[in-house]
């Protein structure tokens, strides 16, 4: 394979990734503040929100199932991104609690077809390679960054009003990369293979699977409230921005150097040491939001509790389903993490936010994701460690 054959596939990857990642960095930091100024509570907000998660939940095992008995992941990919543009842009028809609940439904189980296929494109990509998923991957947190620092003061400038129609460009980018990835980039997968549920069956996977759930579920006010939490505290939404970005900038580190940090310190050490800092993480949120030096700090850990531990959690996914289970696995992955668990971290943020406050809120987060390093000590081993 030539060089040019080397990088085509490299730039085309990773441009969906781009824009991908810089839809959700208008979406996740934006949206709560977009549904607050339409006069919708933490409690409401925590509801629609919690939507957008839980359709992850369902639809991506859905269209892993189809995408493994046809292997035509890229026209998944292609069909997913097309029909979530159209469905989104009807949030510009109402804005009433139950008109939004549809319209964000419908959005998000087209969306949330379109990623775990491409993650699962990518690794079969890379074959033997794997572990070289993140120099890919980093790409989309370049367009989270990009996008999370531009649209905060262009928002102040022209209003929160804008923001539908800024995500609606930023999907319709999502749909036009898709369709430079050429479908035999997914590949062909073997017909061999041991049967799901035995797979399943296995505590290791279980465990890894529950670790991901708990992990997201912690991450819930991060990603409903934060911007909220901030705002109330005197924080500019440019500032704000910034600070969403320098997560992103820590995250991109990790990814920069996971290809040397796998093989030479395990994935279930680095597990551990992502899971204990992530639980810091929501400890300095909780109790010392004041503080910008430590807010800073905490926004830096972003690279442990998302970085680390998504190409950690992607790269052992990969090693546990393999052959034709390969779309499901990462289907499972996403739908029980940013899914199941964001679904539920967004529904309980919402009510806790409202009853007992953010601190308690922020240390609930932490009590999560402590149980997650709890299960990732006594049930991840290091036998199937990848070198």
């Amino acid at each position: 394979m030539s060089a040019h054959d080397n990088a085509a596939p490299y730039w085309r990857l990773s441009g969906f990734y781009f824009f991908y990642f810089a839809a959700l960095g208008a979406l996740l930091p934006y949206w709560g503040l977009y549904l607050q100024s339409l006069g919708f509570g933490a409690r409401e907000i925590g509801e629609l929100i919690a939507i957008l998660m839980a359709t992850k939940i369902v639809a991506p095992n859905i269209w892993g199932w189809i995408a493994d008995r046809t292997g035509r992941r890229m026209m998944i990919v292609r069909l997913g991104s097309l029909l979530a543009v159209i469905t989104f842009a009807g949030v510009l028809l109402g804005s009433t609690y139950w008109w939004l609940a549809f319209v964000i439904c419908l959005f998000s189980f087209f969306w949330n077809a379109t990623l775990p296929q491409f993650e699962a494109t990518t690794m079969t990509h890379l074959g033997e390679s794997t572990h070289r998923y993140s120099i890919i991957r980093l790409w989309g947190s370049v367009g989270f960054i990009i996008t999370v620092v531009l649209v905060g003061p262009l928002l102040e400038a022209q209003g929160i009003d804008l923001l539908p129609l800024v995500l609606i460009v930023l999907f319709a980018a999502i749909w036009c990369s898709s369709l430079i990835v050429p479908e035999r980039a997914a590949g062909h997968l073997p017909l061999d293979h041991e049967p799901l549920r035995n797979v399943l069956r296995q505590p290791t996977v279980v465990a890894l699977l529950l670790i991901c759930f708990l992990v997201q579920m912690s991450h819930g006010p991060y990603y409903t409230f934060y911007t909220i939490y901030l705002d109330d505290y005197g924080y500019s939404r440019s500032m704000i921005g910034q600070l969403w970005a320098l997560g992103v900038v820590a995250e991109i580190g990790a990814f920069l150097v996971m290809h040397r940090l796998i093989p030479r310190f395990g994935v279930r050490g680095l597990l551990l040491v992502a899971l204990a800092l992530t639980t810091l993480r929501w400890l300095l949120v909780a109790w010392w939001v004041e503080s910008l030096a430590v807010i800073l700090f905490a926004q830096l850990l972003h690279a442990f509790s998302f970085g680390v531990f998504h190409a950690v959690a992607i790269s052992l996914i990969h090693q546990y389903f393999v052959g034709r289970h390969q779309g499901r696995g990462q289907a499972l992955y996403s739908s029980l993490s940013f899914g199941a668990g964001g679904a539920i971290g967004s529904l309980y943020s919402g009510y806790t936010w409202e009853w007992l406050g953010p601190t308690a809120t922020y240390c609930l987060a932490a009590m999560a994701s402590f149980l997650a390093f709890c299960i990732a000590w006594q049930k991840i081993c290091p036998k199937r460690e990848e070198k």
